[in-house]
């Protein structure tokens, strides 16, 4: 059995916590646990934006008012006329 067992575990986190010291432990937990929560955030920001993307795929116009139709649909006829 070639693993990693207890006492030697409890070994190397002595060792760690003798060389950094727990005041320096604990402020890199705090930017680890910090970034991966941004690192979550972000992934799922990203998943809801394509989500977005997709249920916008659908019309690829934009929408007129009755206005612009109007303004279209005079000068159209305007040209038929200067064609004719």
């Amino acid at each position: 059995m070639m693993g990693i067992s207890w006492p030697q575990l409890l070994i190397i986190a002595v060792i760690v916590i003798l060389l950094f010291g727990t005041k320096k432990l604990r402020n890199i937990g705090g930017d680890l646990g910090s970034a991966v929560k941004g690192f979550k955030k972000a992934v799922s920001e990203d998943e809801s934006a394509k989500k977005d993307a997709e249920a916008s795929k659908d019309a690829d116009f934009e929408p007129k008012n009755i206005e612009q139709k109007k303004s279209e649909e005079t000068s159209e006829t305007k040209k038929d006329k200067e064609q004719a």
